[in-house]
Parts: structure tokens; sequence; C-alpha cells
């Protein structure tokens, strides 16, 4: 999600159904893999010596065979329920294949995308895999809207990047193709995201009198059940999502994207800061499935290629 400083932003933005999906002739994008003992990959340790990215993991990690992810699974399709109730999407798939070359398990739990980042602190999850952005403000602990401190901040490891899409009921976009165009207007969005950023930032440029009137849902879900019930002249959300809810809502009858994405910017994995060990672990394994073509694999399943990163950084976003 490109949440508020998230992006999916405050902890979440988020560019990531099952196979390509074509959307207006932009391909689109779970299922989790097997998680196996890593085999003979290797990192370089900051002093240079080889090793194996499972090597660099925290000593209790290890002993537990486990890292806790915490994301807001109600956001097709980079993470989500299927009709089974088990929990897909990219960020899964991703997961797995990072479990196989770390040697542990990758354990998916649900919260609301703002809780995350304070999920971290209280050491509730050792990650956060939630289509978030990394911004400068996560990274900082700094509030986007106040620009004061309110915590540690985090960590990020990059691994794809998304823009972010606003979208309308089909065949009524009420003239509407840029954010300006907004102003007078009500728009639904995921609370804490970029989306929801974007839109309150925009409003205060409004000319007037007429601000963007802003309804922020616990989820994306929700905030386009706002808009499919005619309560609400438009949604965003980052653009894979926006495209596969226009895509699978109403059978492709209920919405439409209306003008271009804005604001790309890298996903992250969020580690709380002072883990080091687990964000170098994280960063090395995810080197080697981009390498070994894995990566690329969960990528193009999902029809996501424009995203796609050649490396994980560290700390990437502005």
């Amino acid at each position: 999600m490109t949440a508020s400083t998230t992006r999916r932003t405050t902890a979440k933005s988020r560019i990531a159904a099952v196979g390509a999906i074509a959307v207006a002739g932009t391909m689109l994008l779970t299922a989790c893999g097997d998680q196996t003992k890593s085999g003979s990959t290797t990192a370089k340790t900051t002093a240079g010596a080889s090793t194996s990215p499972a090597d660099l993991l925290p000593p209790e990690i290890k002993s537990k065979g486990v890292i806790k992810v915490g994301s807001d699974i109600a956001y097709p399709p980079v993470e989500f329920k299927d009709k089974s109730g088990k929990t897909v999407g990219i960020d899964p798939d991703l997961a797995a294949a990072l479990g196989k070359v770390l040697g542990v398990e990758f354990q998916f739990e649900n919260g609301t995308f703002d809780t995350l980042v304070t999920g971290l602190r209280s050491k509730r999850y050792d990650l956060a895999m939630s289509a978030m952005t990394d911004t400068k403000d996560r990274q900082e602990g700094i509030d986007p809207e106040t620009k004061k401190k309110v915590g540690e901040g985090v960590d990020f490891i990059d691994y794809f990047t998304a823009g972010v899409s606003i979208y309308t009921k089909k065949g009524n976009d009420q003239g509407i193709k840029t954010w300006s165009d907004l102003c007078g207007k009500k728009i639904a969005v995921q609370r804490n995201t970029v989306s929801h950023d974007l839109a309150k930032a925009e409003s205060k440029k409004c000319t007037g009198g007429k601000k963007i009137a802003i309804e922020p849902y616990d989820n994306d879900l929700e905030a386009q059940t706002r808009l499919r019930s005619g309560g609400a002249d438009a949604g965003s959300s980052d653009f894979p999502v926006a495209a596969y809810a226009v895509k699978t809502s109403g059978g492709g009858k209920d919405f439409q994207i209306v003008g271009e994405q804005v604001e790309a910017a890298p996903y992250g994995i969020a580690v709380a800061k002072g883990n080091d060990k687990l964000t170098q672990a994280i960063k090395a394994a995810m080197d080697e499935i981009i390498k070994s073509g894995e990566y690329e694999k969960i990528i193009a399943k999902w029809g996501v290629e424009a995203g796609a990163v050649t490396e994980a950084k560290l700390n990437g976003g502005s």
C-alpha cells in the first residue's frame, strides 16, 4: 500500500492476482512456496568474508526457525486471503522464497496498516511486509503531517517500485484526471497511506473553499466499498492494487483508473532500528533470490515486471 509515510505510508503505501492480469493493456499483479533449508548460497559480509545469508540471522531467530511478519492482509494482490482463507499475494510469494534461502519460515500475522511500525517496536513482529513505501519520514520516525518525531523509525530493505493511482466508478469519472481535479469532491482512501497523505496535501492547495472531502478507512477494501456504493467520487491506492480492483470488482464493471500514476517510490520490508543482523540477512537473501532468478519468476507471475528492481537497497526512499 502506499500508505501515509509507509506508502501504504504511516508505518503503508502498497505496486505489486493469480497469473498475469491485463488492465487496459497494462500487465498487473500468490501462493506461498515451500519452506526448506538454504543451500550453498553466499553473501559478502562487511568484513569481506563469504557467508550464507542464513548465517547472518540473529541467533534467537535461527533457534526458533520463524520470522514473524506484520502485514495488513487486505490489500490484493500484494497480500490478501484467498477463498480458502490462505494468505496469498506478491509479498507472501517473495517471503516464501526468502524463507528457502534463510532456512526459516515466514509467518504472516494480520494487523491494520497504521499499527505495523508500533508492532515492530513492541517486538510483536520481526518484520513488516505490507506494500509499505520506504520514506525518509518513516526511516526517521517523523510524522509526515506535523513533521514531529514520534518514534525511533525503521530500516527498509527495498524490493519493488510502485506509483499511486486514482480510480472512479466506471463510466463516471466526473472530470477527474489529476489530483487537483479532486477539489470539491470526496475521496475514499486507506488511512495513513501515501494516498491519504497526497489527498491531504492536495486539499491544502484547493481554492475557493473547495477542499477535498477525505474519508479514511482501516483498509483499502472498505474504501472500495464506499466508492462502489456511491458514497465517494473517487478512490486511490497503489497502482497494482487499483488495477487489480478495476479488473476484478464486479467482473471489471465497477471501476476505472483515471489519469497517470504519481509518486513512484520503493516498497520496503521494514525492520526495527538496531536490528542490524536481521536487516543484513534479509537484504542478502533478497539479493540472492534476485540473482538466482526466483524474484523475476515471482514478479512475472503477477505481471508486474515494470516495478521490479535489480538489487535490494537499504533505505533508498526519499
